[in-house]
């Protein structure tokens, strides 16, 4: 048995040396017993150790470094552009994820929080740093560029939190971490949680964190207990029909594709098929992505289609299915996306769209992932497809106007590899079509004429 492996344990939030108002606050907001990630780190972080949280995504991360830091920072105050304490995440998503799932605890201690991301007004970051804020909950480049500004020192920063730390170095932040790690109190605590602790994660905790307690968790033992993963074989032009009965399903859906043009095709055609679809992408401003996440939660849009921007640190609850309608070709991009279903002990099912020439690959990637997955051949209206996700026939009744389309199998265009996207007679139809065009502009230029 690995021996820096927490096993579940039955300790209490209120066996913690956490204040009354923060132990009012759980309650109220109806936590009341720690995941195995809070209950291991809880007591060292409290302690003031530093700790190296593996675990994940969906674990329970969030309050297991957030409580400490609260808890730490409870009854100082922030001088101007001075925060006390720092949370480092890699999208603005999970930034604003974890501004407001902190916030409850943060009110009722005194505590101010900014949060410090891109995308919206930096005029206003700047106003709230100035203003004092004792925790700042940041993306590396905008707080980069704050730093930059001599809008914030990170002098008096006492305790650091890196919060998905291999997927801001995926993402090829490790910059501009290690330079806000050189800028806070050299004697500071130090927090770092990955899900994997590859070279450049185990570089920082060697550089930055000094006699870290470890803890990790068994995945078993938290959020992926209860995940299914299917890999559905479809004939090529049958994936987009698929697609849309997925999409079309009753529950909300989250659809994963490779590039922003695919993902703005595809929403287009749901919502042609009134499926209530919105895109997630990085093309998308940052007040349109809040909003469509927001719609998203509520349930007003039941399908997100999302390129893996969606994938890191974003947090649904109740999300029961996921989808890869192109599939990952690395196997921490399927973590990442398979994590945002089943999280926090819930049940969830992942779903893998492949061509027949995709299987291999796609078989490679997920047994790198330690994926053990269901394969089955689908077709569109079949039973399988219905049990496996729920999947229906759409309304067909468009949402935004404008006629549905003829034909729900066309060839969808940008879905799956340039190479697959060759073949086919795409190119032979499109020829056509702008030819018939053209011949049909000629006709009415003839009867204009009065031939």
């Amino acid at each position: 048995m690995n021996p820096d492996l927490d096993r579940p344990t039955s300790v209490a939030f209120t066996d913690l040396d956490l204040p009354g108002a923060v132990l009012r606050t759980l309650t109220e907001l109806g936590v009341r017993e720690p995941f195995p990630i809070q209950a291991a780190t809880l007591p060292s972080a409290l302690a003031g150790r530093d700790v190296l949280g593996r675990g994940r995504t969906g674990s329970g991360k969030t309050l297991a470094f957030g409580l400490p830091l609260l808890t730490r920072t409870a009854g100082q105050r922030a001088e101007a552009k001075q925060p006390l304490a720092l949370v480092l995440v890699p999208t603005r998503e999970l930034a604003q994820q974890v501004t407001e799932a902190l916030t409850p605890y943060a009110e009722a201690l005194r505590l101010r929080m900014a949060t410090v991301v891109g995308g919206v007004s930096i005029g206003r970051q700047i106003a709230a740093l100035r203003d004092g804020a004792e925790v700042v909950v940041a993306t590396p480049g905008r707080l980069h560029d704050l730093v930059e500004r001599k809008a914030c020192r990170l002098g008096r920063v006492r305790i650091a939190v890196l919060d998905e730390a291999d997927q801001m170095c995926d993402m090829g932040f490790l910059p501009q971490v290690t330079e806000v790690l050189d800028q806070v109190h050299p004697d500071g605590q130090r927090m770092l949680f990955s899900a994997t602790l590859d070279r450049d994660v185990d570089q920082l905790v060697s550089d930055y964190l000094h006699d870290p307690v470890t803890h990790s968790v068994d995945p078993s033992a938290g959020a992926v207990t209860a995940m299914d993963h299917h890999v559905l074989v479809v004939h090529g032009p049958d994936r987009y029909a698929v697609t849309t009965e997925i999409s079309a399903r009753d529950g909300r859906v989250l659809l994963f594709l490779d590039t922003k043009h695919s993902v703005d095709q595809l929403t287009r055609h749901l919502r042609a098929n009134g499926v209530h679809a919105a895109a997630l992408h990085s093309g998308k401003s940052q007040p349109q992505r809040t909003r469509t996440l927001a719609q998203f939660k509520s349930r007003e849009v039941t399908v997100l289609v999302a390129t893996n921007v969606a994938a890191r640190g974003l947090h649904i609850d109740d999300l029961d299915l996921v989808v890869n309608v192109d599939p990952p070709t690395d196997p921490k991009d399927y973590l990442h996306r398979a994590g945002r279903t089943a999280r926090a002990g819930a049940a969830g099912t992942v779903v893998t769209l492949v061509l027949s020439n995709q299987r291999r690959e796609t078989s490679a990637v997920l047994a790198e992932a330690g994926i053990e997955p269901t394969v089955t051949k689908v077709r569109s209206g079949e039973a399988q497809l219905s049990r496996i996700t729920g999947a229906k026939a759409p309304s067909g009744t468009p949402l935004d106007g404008g006629a549905r389309p003829k034909n729900t199998n066309a060839p969808f265009r940008g879905l799956g590899t340039s190479k697959d996207a060759s073949r086919g007679t795409g190119g032979k139809s499109r020829k056509a079509g702008e030819a018939r065009k053209l011949a049909e502009a000629r006709r009415a230029a003839q009867v204009r004429r009065g031939r």
